[in-house]
Order: C-alpha cells, then sequence, then structure tokens
C-alpha cells in the first residue's frame, strides 16, 4: 500500500479500472514529440476521416437536435492540416449514420470547404443518401436522385466527393447490375473524379451484401467493373473491410492511375509501405487519432528511410486496433476519447450520447495505448481530464 501511495503522488500516476473491477496504478511517460509539417506527404496521399465536437451545453439524447461546437470543430479541421493531412469530411467517421444527418453534414461540408480555402488543406467529401429516412426509398431512381443532390452540392461548393455507400441501395438493389446502374449515373453526372467507399458491414451492418453479393471476392469484382467501365470519373477506391490480403488483391486489379485509398485501421501500416507492386495511399479514421505520428513516418518514408516509418507508426497499431475492436462501428468513441485528452474539446461528448458506448475500462486502455504510442502532447493534463472522467464513470 505504501508503495501505491508513492506512486500516486506523481503528478501523473493514476489508478485504472480492470475488467474484474479491480485497479492499477499507471505512470504516464513524457508526451510525444511530433512536429508539425504543413506540407503534405509526397510519396503518399494522407487524409483523415475526421470525428465532430458536440455541443457541450445543448442536450444530447438520441431523439435531440444535432448542435455541433462549430469553433471547436473546425479547430480541428486545422489541426489535421496543420500536419500536412487531409480531411475526409461527413463521413463515417463524423457519425454520418449515427447520429449526424443531411442538414447537419451539408453545414459541416461547407463550412469545413471554406476553411480548407483559407488553410490551403486538402478536403474530400461524403455525398451519400441519407436524406432519405431509412426504409423511404421506392426504387433505383430516387437513390440516384439523392445521391445526384448530394454530389451537386459538394461540388457546386468547390468540393471534391467520395460517393459513401448507402443503405439505401444496399435494402433495395436485388442484383449486381442494380449497383452498377446507380453508380455509373451517379459518377457520370460528377465534374471531378470522385473517390468510392466501400464500408464493410463491420462498420455498419445495414450494408450486408453490398455490390449486390454476401460473397466479399464476387463484389469486388462487381466494384472494380463499375471503376473500369467509368475510368475517367474516378479518383480511386476506399476499401474498409480490415482484410489485409483483399486489399492488396484488388489493389493490382485496379485500372490504370486509379488509387487505393487504404480503409484498413488494424493493418494500414504495410498497406501503405506497399510492396514491389504497389501500394496504397491512405484515407483512415485512426488518422484522425495519430495524425503527429503518421506525419513523421510519411515524412521518413519520403526520405526513403522505410526502417523508420515502420519504427514511429508500430507503437500507434495496438492504439489502432484497440480502438476498432468489435463491435467495430463503435470506434467514434475512442477517437472522440482522444480529442478530449488531447484537450482539443473541452468535454468527452458525442452526438446523440454515443460517448456512452464503450466502458470505462476500455477507454482506459485507450490512454495506456496512446501514452506508449507518444500521442499525449500533455501526459499530465491527459491524467487529470482521465481522473475526471473516471471519476464521473464512477470509477474511484
Amino acid at each position: 500500500m505504501l508503495d501505491a501511495d508513492r506512486s500516486l503522488r506523481h503528478p501523473r500516476a493514476l489508478e485504472l479500472p480492470r475488467a474484474d473491477g479491480s485497479l492499477y496504478v499507471y505512470k504516464p511517460g513524457v508526451g510525444g514529440a511530433f512536429a508539425s509539417r504543413a506540407v503534405p506527404a509526397m510519396s503518399r496521399i494522407a487524409i483523415a476521416a475526421v470525428h465532430v465536437v458536440a455541443d457541450p451545453h445543448a442536450p444530447n439524447g438520441p431523439r435531440d437536435p444535432v448542435r455541433l461546437d462549430w469553433e471547436a470543430t473546425m479547430a480541428y479541421r486545422r489541426h489535421m492540416w496543420s500536419y500536412g493531412v487531409g480531411v475526409a469530411e461527413g463521413m463515417d467517421t463524423a457519425q454520418r449514420g449515427m447520429g449526424l444527418g443531411w442538414p447537419v453534414a451539408s453545414e459541416l461540408i461547407e463550412r469545413s470547404i471554406t476553411e480548407a480555402r483559407n488553410a490551403g488543406g486538402l478536403v474530400v467529401c461524403g455525398a451519400g443518401t441519407d436524406q432519405l429516412e431509412l426504409g423511404s426509398a421506392r426504387n433505383l431512381d430516387e437513390v440516384e436522385e439523392a445521391y445526384a443532390e448530394q454530389c451537386q452540392f459538394i461540388e457546386s461548393r468547390g468540393g471534391r466527393v467520395v460517393l459513401m455507400a448507402s443503405r439505401e441501395l444496399a435494402r433495395i438493389a436485388t442484383r449486381p447490375d442494380d449497383y452498377a446502374r446507380v453508380y455509373g449515373r451517379v459518377l457520370g453526372s460528377l465534374d471531378r473524379p470522385a473517390v468510392i467507399h466501400w464500408l464493410g458491414d463491420m462498420f455498419d451492418p445495414e450494408l450486408h451484401g453490398y455490390w449486390g453479393h454476401e460473397d466479399v471476392d464476387l463484389a469486388m469484382d462487381v466494384c472494380v467493373d463499375v471503376m473500369s467501365e467509368h475510368r475517367a470519373k474516378v479518383d480511386g477506391v476506399k476499401i474498409s473491410l480490415l482484410d489485409a490480403s483483399r486489399e492488396v488483391t484488388m489493389r493490382r486489379r485496379l485500372p490504370d492511375g486509379v488509387r487505393m485509398y487504404t480503409g484498413d485501421d488494424f493493418n494500414f501500416t504495410e498497406m501503405i509501405a506497399g510492396d514491389d507492386l504497389g501500394h496504397s495511399d491512405a484515407l483512415l479514421g485512426i488518422l484522425d487519432a495519430i495524425a503527429p505520428a503518421a506525419a513523421a513516418a510519411l515524412m521518413a518514408l519520403d526520405a526513403g528511410d522505410v526502417e523508420r516509418y515502420r519504427a514511429i507508426l508500430a507503437p500507434s497499431v495496438p492504439l489502432s486496433r484497440h480502438i476498432f475492436a468489435a463491435p467495430t462501428r463503435f470506434y467514434k468513441t475512442g477517437i472522440v476519447f482522444m480529442a478530449y485528452l488531447n484537450g482539443h474539446q473541452s468535454r468527452f461528448k458525442m452526438v446523440s450520447g454515443l460517448e456512452r458506448s464503450r466502458s470505462a475500462v476500455h477507454l482506459s486502455e485507450v490512454f495506456v495505448l496512446a501514452d506508449k504510442a507518444g500521442l499525449l502532447r500533455d501526459p499530465e493534463s491527459a491524467a487529470d481530464r482521465m481522473r475526471a472522467f473516471l471519476a464521473l464513470s464512477g470509477v474511484a
């Protein structure tokens, strides 16, 4: 007991909970030393799917209107750009489909495009069909019209489109040709090439059987055929299947000039490094939390130092695997918790109360793994915030 008491006298030491209900003393390190670099990497494109900051003073139930802390939300985008990392706006990390609907998402997208223009940062924007109530689309025409409305909104503001997977398309499509028809018509209407986002059902169960097949390899055939037929309107594809072998297989099948943007938050280090036959760029949710380390690693990769690239990113992999652990769709909670620990928002609060989707034990491990990865920019302040969170969680 005396040793534990002495350990807790350290300004950063605190007691964290285990799954069995016991507590243990943990003392964070001295913090990361990753310098900001506003210049993007040259060897790879790195884009973070970023979260939103809920208004800490607004009602926050699942049925309450969504209110954002706009200044904190935009400041976080500027934080990404300060490390040379691009922003993917209005994606699933921003709780599209899990609290954030199109009315607020459209304002978010418009604000971010303006901020990006002022900051000289890269931004791409998610276009979907979520202005349609789930179960309301009567036919493929209505799905196409919903996609077209969001795409036109984004392009009219000077933005670039990421075509997100559509729950309504997954619900009413009866065959692969239905996907080919909808994507073909939507892509054909665009002014600029888009990124296609294939989101696996581990992220959203409503997307099971996307591209008209439950078999992932057959689904891949459909997606590749769509991109081949509309090559001029496709910048790349982001796949979020958490399956490294399938990403590599698809990467090798892409039409010339079409990029693979890894969405594999488990195996991103290897996907970005690539092999003799190619590499993946990155459009990742975990980049929201690890941008400082990722920017430093990509700087090493630009210099041809693959060993240093791996050494910098390796400690962030356990953190990412933990944040994206099943049920994977709740990864946003760990992402926002990291922002809270690092002082990017005043309270640990999420749209629709999603902060309650992960346990105090889970989030305590986020704290530990972030510290070990050097991703707590001020460990003493982070420890204070961790203590406040634990007190509110009833952990004493």
